[in-house]
C-alpha cells in the first residue's frame, strides 16, 4: 500500500502590526531589566529601534515604540497603543 503524502502550502503572513519595520534588517536584539519590568529591543541596520516595554502587574502591559538613533540621540517616530493581557 502506498503512503499518501500530504502537501501543505507555506503561506507567508502578509499582515503586519508594525508595517513601518516590514523589510528592515535586524542588526541586534536586546533584553533589559528595568524597575517596572523589562524591555525587548530590535535594532535595525538603518539605526532605528523598535522597543517593547513589558510591565508585569496582575496582567502584562506591552507598549511598542519605534525610535530613530541615527544621530546617537533618541528621536521617537511612532508609538502604538499599549496591549494588556487579561
Amino acid at each position: 500500500m502506498a503512503d499518501s503524502k500530504v502537501t501543505r502550502s507555506r503561506k507567508i503572513r502578509k499582515r503586519s502590526d508594525f508595517p513601518e519595520v516590514t523589510g528592515k534588517i535586524v542588526e541586534a536584539v536586546e533584553l533589559k531589566a528595568s524597575d517596572p519590568g523589562y524591555s525587548i529591543g530590535l535594532i535595525f541596520t538603518d539605526r532605528t529601534f523598535l522597543s517593547f516595554d513589558i510591565e508585569p502587574q496582575m496582567a502584562f502591559t506591552i507598549a511598542p515604540e519605534l525610535s530613530d538613533w541615527k544621530t546617537g540621540n533618541y528621536k521617537p517616530l511612532k508609538r502604538w497603543r499599549a496591549v494588556q493581557s487579561t
